[in-house]
Parts: structure tokens; sequence; C-alpha cells
């Protein structure tokens, strides 16, 4: 096998452990957390295993797990929604109609001057109290960065040589869904689609964690999650007075660095595993 072959299967493989990770802390995370334990209050990962405790003596396993549990189907489900946007973009460059290239650019140049962050929070303020939580605000997202990805992914079948390429496999007896499913979209639209796709779902959680970072340092109602969650951005929150205090936080600033930097990683491989050959 190629050095290029085993980087993309070692980053698949990397990719698909750190969904698993994440589906699994998703599903196993608890409705509330652990009542206080005041003599337990930042205990260090040896003194309870395995992540330490918060500053009332609350194991950080549970912050990680309802974490999870917050970002993974509203980002999941972000991501899918843009790449299925992307590969309708592709496909629709293939089939040679001007209007529908036309339409996918307008609605590019428009939806794209809109400012991302503040048609979230407008949408955020919108939902009513009693249905608020991330995914509105993540199929927001995913709805104001699909168009870039469709433009992204019409270049790319156009440069494969678009309709012209479509009647040729024709002329070769191919199939509609053998030229578009396998020839365009898994062939060529795959490596666009992979990675307009895991970056939504990175920036998702990002969101999250900023949207919950601000109403925690408030101390105000999470736009993202009922308040008996906790998010991610509670551990950088507990984790910052490590830096500034000097405060024996310091377990929970790296957790959430940790997590975050996992999820970044997540997102390159999957990247890494869908380029082209």
């Amino acid at each position: 096998m190629r050095p290029g072959g085993r980087l993309r299967w070692a980053a698949l493989a990397f990719g698909l452990a750190c969904m698993l990770v994440l589906a699994v802390a998703a599903l196993t995370a608890p409705e509330h957390l652990s009542p206080p334990q005041l003599a337990l209050k930042n205990a260090a990962p040896p003194a309870l295993p395995p992540l330490g405790a918060d500053d009332r003596g609350r194991p950080l396993l549970e912050y990680a797990l309802q974490g999870a549990r917050v970002v993974a189907l509203p980002s999941a489900v972000a991501g899918l929604l843009v790449m299925v946007l992307a590969v309708g973009g592709g496909l629709l460059s293939c089939v040679g109609s001007g209007k529908a290239n036309t339409v996918i650019q307008a609605l590019g140049e428009v939806v794209g001057a809109l400012p991302r962050m503040l048609v979230v929070l407008v949408v955020a303020l919108v939902v009513p109290r009693d249905a608020r939580g991330l995914m509105p605000l993540a199929l927001t997202w995913a709805v104001l960065a699909a168009p870039g990805a469709m433009d992204e992914a019409a270049s790319v079948a156009q440069r494969l040589g678009g309709a012209r390429f479509v009647e040729a496999l024709r002329a070769h007896g191919y199939s509609g869904l053998r030229i578009f499913g396998w020839h365009v979209a898994a062939l060529n639209l795959r490596p666009v689609v992979v990675r307009q796709g895991a970056e939504v779902t990175m920036q998702v959680v990002f969101l999250e964690i900023a949207l919950s970072y601000l109403a925690v340092a408030e101390d105000q109602p999470s736009f993202t999650h009922a308040d008996s969650m906790v998010s991610w951005a509670d551990l950088l929150k507990l984790g910052y007075p490590a830096i500034v205090l000097g405060e024996p936080t310091l377990h929970a600033l790296g957790l959430g660095l940790g997590l975050v930097g996992l999820v970044a990683t997540f997102a390159l491989s999957l990247g890494i595993a869908a380029r082209a050959r």
C-alpha cells in the first residue's frame, strides 16, 4: 500500500473512532450532575479518577459526557445536511442547466453576505424558551454554510467536465445511478463534500461552546441546552482561573481544551481520509 493510502486509512480509522467515542459519550451521559462533595473540591484525576472534580466535588467525567450529548446529534445533522446539499449542487452542475447554476451562485452570494453569528443569535432569541436547544441553531448554521459548499462542489463538477462528462459515460452504456452516484458523487465530489461536512460539524461544536461560555460568564440561561445540562464551555470556565488566579483547576482547562482539540482533529482526519487518490 502506498504511503498516501496508509495515511488515508489511518485518518479514517481515527475519525470513525472519534465518532464512536462521541456517540457512546452522548448515549451514556447522565441527566443531572452528581450531588456536590465538598471534600473532593477541585480534586485532581488521581484523587477522583479518571478526570478529577469541579469546584464542588462533582466528577468532570459527567461534564464531558453531558457536553457530548449537547453537541453530538445537532452537529452531525448539520454536517450531513451540508453534505447532501453540496452533492446536490455538484449534480445540478453536471445536468447542464444554466438556470440551476445561476440560482446556486445567486443564493451563495446572498447567503454568504449574511453575518452568520448575527443570524444565529437572532434565531436563538426567536425560538421559544421551552423549545431552545442546539438543533435549531445548528440547522441555521448549516443552511448558511451550504451555498458555499454547493458552489465549491459545482466548481469541482465543472472541472470534471460537467454535462460533457455525463454524456461521455452515457455513451459507454453506464446507468444514471452509476454515473451520478459513483463516478460523480463518490469518486469526484467526495473530497469536497466530506471536508465541508466535517468542517461544519466542527463549527457547530465551536458555536455551542462559544454561546454557552457567554451564558456561563454572564450567569444567564443557555441557548443551546437545558439548565440541568452542562457544556464543554463549563470546563473552560472552570479551568480559566488556573491561568489568571493560580487556582487548582488546570485539569479542567486541560480537559476542555483536549475535547476541543479532539473535535478539530476529527474534522481534519475525515478531510484527509476523503482525499482523492
